[in-house]
């Protein structure tokens, strides 16, 4: 079994609802995420592969274009878009177009947080 992983990079908008009159997080303020997804299986025969990279960034390219440029907020499924909704949400879908689906991360690489989603 092996377990194949690509990531993409997007830029996005977000606040956090709920907190309380002065908190940071309130206000709108905008992120570069990098999300991740990992596809597990065999090689493929004949084709010496788990899956083609190029389909895999495609997927991923798909899903990112979704949330590129967006505020978060305004997308159905991601009203408080913290990490770990951001990794469902990205999960629901990918997983049409990538069967072999086990992983999907989503990150913030200038704050140096990740989650990860273990499907």
């Amino acid at each position: 079994m092996f377990e194949i992983t690509k990531s993409v990079n997007f830029e996005a908008a977000h606040y956090m609802g709920g907190k309380p009159e002065g908190h940071p997080y309130r206000n709108v303020h905008g992120h570069s995420f990098r999300l991740e997804a990992t596809v597990a299986g065999t090689v493929k025969p004949g084709e010496q592969w788990v899956e083609d990279f190029s389909h895999l960034t495609a997927a991923l390219d798909a899903t990112a274009a979704k949330l590129d440029h967006k505020l978060l907020n305004d997308i159905e499924g991601l009203d408080v878009p913290t990490l770990e909704r951001i990794c469902l949400w990205a999960a629901a879908d990918l997983a049409p177009a990538l069967p072999g689906l086990t992983r999907v991360a989503v990150a913030r690489p200038s704050l140096n947080e990740r989650c990860e989603l273990v499907l």
